[in-house]
């Protein structure tokens, strides 16, 4: 694979749009439905969030933010993590994670938590290869027998 650019973006701008349909689609696929937790885009604007595109030759191929968990200064909750089928397992996922985890840590945040579901098992064992450890589940699908919530120190 040849490169890969990661790129800050705003959560409402075209591309992450595009790059989000893309996502809740998968999740319907999977899932029978998308997220549904709620969410503002402002909550993905600096210096509370952030939000990255990652590009190969020039495509969008990839997404991944963080926000503000629960109005805190100290957790960042991950949202959004998405490859395109065309690059999965090249490890644009990792890269996306590095970078969201660094813009995080870089404004003040010490710990990162995300929750994803038993039917992305691939997202599952990136999650655990970076890192991350199951924790109590939280946040909008926390008492759905599916929901698998992880978190990990940055």
């Amino acid at each position: 694979m040849t490169e890969i650019e990661i790129r800050p973006t705003r959560f409402g701008a075209p591309v992450a749009r595009k790059l989000i349909a893309e996502l809740m689609a998968d999740l319907t696929e999977r899932y029978g439905g998308g997220d549904a937790t709620p969410i503002d885009a402002v909550e993905f604007d600096p210096p509370d969030g952030g939000f990255f595109i990652a590009y190969h030759e020039g495509a969008p191929v990839g997404c991944g933010g963080w926000r503000s968990w629960n109005e805190t200064e100290d957790v960042a909750e991950i949202k959004r993590v998405y490859t395109a089928p065309v690059v999965r397992g090249q490890g644009v996922g990792r890269r996306i994670m590095a970078v969201v985890e660094a813009d995080a840590r870089a404004h003040g945040r010490a710990r990162a938590i995300l929750e994803t579901g038993t039917a992305q098992p691939e997202a599952i064992a990136m999650y655990q290869a970076i890192g991350y450890q199951l924790i109590e589940n939280f946040g909008h699908y926390r008492d759905e027998p599916g929901c698998r919530s992880f978190g990990r120190d940055l």
